[in-house]
């Protein structure tokens, strides 16, 4: 089990970040719906009453989880990449290689933060929809516009449809991490990713 014991503090936005780093952890091993509040509190030194002050009830912490810890972690690993490079399939090859050199027992044993909650909560609350399909827009989107300015460059193919391209490198993305999770096998995640590398180089001019 992660357990991250956080120091006492009481500054308002220490606190917070506190609150939603031991939230995050929690709902990535349990799920938001089996998430405990008690167990969040007891990986931080914040008082029940400081965890309702920021935080009116547990859905509300589990959507701020989503808004500002997972959408910063995918701008980050998903994103900013893309900025180090002209060419965006060069980028996203050089994403897919780390993602295969990294991959270990975590990823098939707690999968993707975002489509486990996807998964979990979509079906069953509108906000948590809403918050989560805003992530992947604009997951879809930034990789759509890294796309188009690759053709612009003359680094991507112009017959390629930019934004059908990213929602399908989007979904297998997301397919490899699931495909892997169920299998429990990281071989099984390392081979999918590999396969969605082969795909990228084909876009090339």
């Amino acid at each position: 089990m992660i357990t991250q014991p956080l120091r006492k503090t009481r500054n308002p936005e220490q606190t917070r970040s506190d609150l939603l780093d031991a939230a995050y952890i929690e709902i990535l091993e349990s799920g938001f719906q089996a998430a405990s509040l008690e167990r969040i509190l007891a990986n931080t030194s914040v008082s029940k009453g400081a965890l309702y002050h920021h935080f009116g009830t547990k859905r509300e912490l589990g959507l701020a989880v989503v808004e500002e810890v997972i959408a910063p972690q995918l701008a980050v690993r998903w994103f900013a990449p893309f900025a180090e490079h002209n060419d965006p399939l060069v980028s996203l090859h050089r994403i897919l290689e780390e993602k295969i050199n990294t991959a270990d027992e975590s990823v098939i044993r707690y999968g993707c933060p975002l489509n486990n909650l996807i998964q979990e909560m979509s079906p069953l609350d509108e906000a948590f929809r809403c918050g989560l399909q805003q992530i992947l827009d604009r997951w879809v989107s930034v990789m759509a516009d890294a796309l188009a300015e690759g053709q612009t460059a003359g680094k991507v193919r112009t017959d390629v449809e930019a934004k059908e391209v990213a929602l399908f490198i989007v979904a297998a993305i997301e397919g490899c991490v699931g495909l892997g999770k169920n299998a429990q096998s990281v071989e099984a995640y390392r081979r999918c990713l590999r396969q969605l590398q082969l795909y990228v180089q084909s876009l090339a001019t």
